[in-house]
């Protein structure tokens, strides 16, 4: 299946059904969506794209975002979504990497596409509109601009495309430094799609809110293609999704479908439900209890439940490891979460499991018609690097021949790059980046991650890197400020600088506390204050190659 017949499907058989909306706005129908593509495809041809060209998307999400992303791929043209993230020089390298033919822009963007020196960048179009952009101009306004497609067009037809033709090229936000075209044809991308729904059923009365960026993989594949295949609907936010702007949106959509990283479950459990449950000397000791804190979890869960629409019954949770201390709490407030396990290479869910079956601190069995295996397996853990085969691993690195054929195994299995072991079920449990091990003088194995799973969990945490400086560990901790300031107000009277004071305590207690749970191998040299938060991949992974030095 392609993606162009999954749209000819969806709009026969959802015709009337919602498909895409902002938050503010009115869905349009499937048979609406299918008119706007089919224009979009036609307009495209009159440019003179065709089978094979590469038209990229910058933009933040909207409506109009999956209509270009389907007109582009259903036309046999391959489409190369760029993060908004990307600073303007990265956006630059990489249409000029993959020869970009077209440009989809938003007026929001338009500032980093602007001054573009791109001799194969024939078009530019206000994704916003879908007007022209023409050359010299500094600013964008929607209409103010000549409309890309008029009546005399027509409407596009779906080409003949194969399931093995090139759909996407989609440039990784990585955390180890250089970003990677990854090539992913329209079965990896079907394929993947269809298989999760044997994780978690999806059908036309579903309604996602989207709060992830469509340029990302996760959110492409689970976000848009999936709804689309089942007929679900999509709304978007008008604004980043901070909890000013989300709140109200989940009170209006009341979704039954979310995806999300965990730094936004994290936060909400650190920012919102742990003060509320530790607010006074006899919550807190009631929390200190098992009993108790399950009870205090329990009744917040309710709350969240409700915060969220009330109608949510599938949280995913991907992209970077969740804090075992926020997945105790959503599993004892019967929050219907669910870890899942991907990369982009991979379409990209490999691993997942229904809100239902979840196993703590695991991300699942591997997806139906998927296969993964633990290579070079550590015969006392278990553990060894995950690798995997199956119809949406990726066809490879574009223009990079030499990476590709090393990211294989001879026998032709995709390396992750990522450690794990299964249970004797087969659910799958991610210890961390092979790349990010750390071998101690003793020949001892570290892995940074679980020392930051242990930071991470105190009350005054919000992220951590540990890295080796001078072969020492040490920590790097984001701190919560806010937390801190409101926490110990009552000291102000008595300390100009009491926040400053609190956090080098702060800082002395983690230490401790760390180092009491860590084997003596792991053992922390020191704490030191990460004052800025660190800079994170599209899915709030830290890049932990910009902090080497810090």
């Amino acid at each position: 299946m392609t993606l162009g017949s999954v749209i000819e499907h969806s709009v026969q058989r959802f015709a009337d059904r919602p498909a895409f909306s902002f938050v503010s706005g009115t869905p349009m129908t499937y048979a609406e969506f299918g008119e706007e593509v089919a224009r979009v495809r036609a307009a495209l041809r009159r440019m003179q794209v065709r089978p094979g060209d590469r038209v990229a998307i910058l933009s933040g999400n909207m409506p109009n975002w999956p209509i270009a992303w389907f007109a582009v791929t259903s036309m046999g043209a391959v489409v190369v979504p760029l993060l908004p993230d990307f600073h303007e020089n990265e956006i630059g390298t990489f249409l000029r990497h993959a020869g970009c033919d077209v440009l989809f822009v938003s007026s929001r963007l338009f500032a980093k596409a602007r001054n573009l020196d791109l001799p194969t960048l024939r078009h530019r179009i206000l994704i916003d509109s879908f007007e022209r952009i023409e050359d010299g101009v500094d600013e964008v306004q929607p209409g103010n601009n000549v409309p890309m497609w008029t009546p005399s067009m027509g409407l596009g037809d779906v080409a003949d495309v194969h399931e093995d033709d090139l759909a996407s090229i989609i440039y990784t936000s990585g955390t180890t430094g250089k970003s990677k075209g990854v090539m992913l044809t329209h079965r990896n991308l079907v394929f993947n799609a269809t298989k999760v729904q044997t994780i978690q059923p999806v059908n036309q009365d579903d309604v996602f809110l989207s709060i992830l960026p469509l340029s990302h993989t996760y959110e492409n594949t689970l976000g848009m293609i999936l709804p689309v295949l089942t007929g679900a609907s999509v709304f978007y936010l008008e604004k980043p999704p901070t909890a000013s702007a989300l709140l109200p949106a989940l009170e209006v959509v009341r979704p039954t479908i979310m995806l999300s990283v965990p730094l936004v479950i994290e936060k909400v459990y650190k920012q919102r439900v742990l003060p509320e449950v530790t607010k006074n000397g006899i919550m807190r000791r009631i929390h200190g209890t098992e009993r108790g804190r399950k009870l205090l979890y329990k009744v917040a869960g309710k709350k969240l439940r409700k915060t969220f629409g009330g109608r949510l019954h599938f949280f995913g949770v991907g992209g970077a490891k969740l804090d075992p201390s926020v997945e105790r709490f959503l599993r004892e407030a019967r929050f219907p979460y669910a870890v899942g396990y991907g990369l982009t290479e991979t379409s990209p869910m490999l691993a997942g499991a229904n809100p239902q079956v979840v196993r703590y601190q695991s991300t699942g069995p591997a997806m139906e018609g998927l296969e993964l295996r633990i290579a070079e397996q550590d015969n006392e853990t278990g553990q060894g690097e995950i690798q995997a085969r199956g119809p949406s691993v990726m066809r490879g690195y574009y223009n990079e021949p030499e990476l590709t054929r090393d990211t294989f195994t001879e026998d032709g299995w995709f390396r992750t790059g990522d450690l794990g072991s299964f249970d004797e079920d087969g659910h799958l449990y991610i210890k961390g980046r092979l790349k990010n091990m750390i071998v101690s003088s003793a020949g001892e194995n570290i892995y940074p991650e679980e020392i930051e799973s242990v930071i991470n969990t105190h009350r005054y945490v919000l992220e951590s890197l540990v890295m080796e400086t001078k072969g020492k560990l040490v920590a790097h901790v984001h701190l919560n400020y806010e937390e801190i300031e409101a926490h110990f107000a009552h000291l102000k009277e008595e300390a100009m600088h009491f926040v400053q004071e609190k956090v080098e305590e702060i800082l002395q207690e983690v230490h401790k506390s760390v180092n009491t749970s860590v084997n003596r191998f792991s053992q922390l040299y020191a704490v030191v204050e990460q004052r800025n938060p660190f800079e994170k991949t599209a899915t709030q992974k830290i890049k932990r190659f910009m902090h080497q030095s810090a």
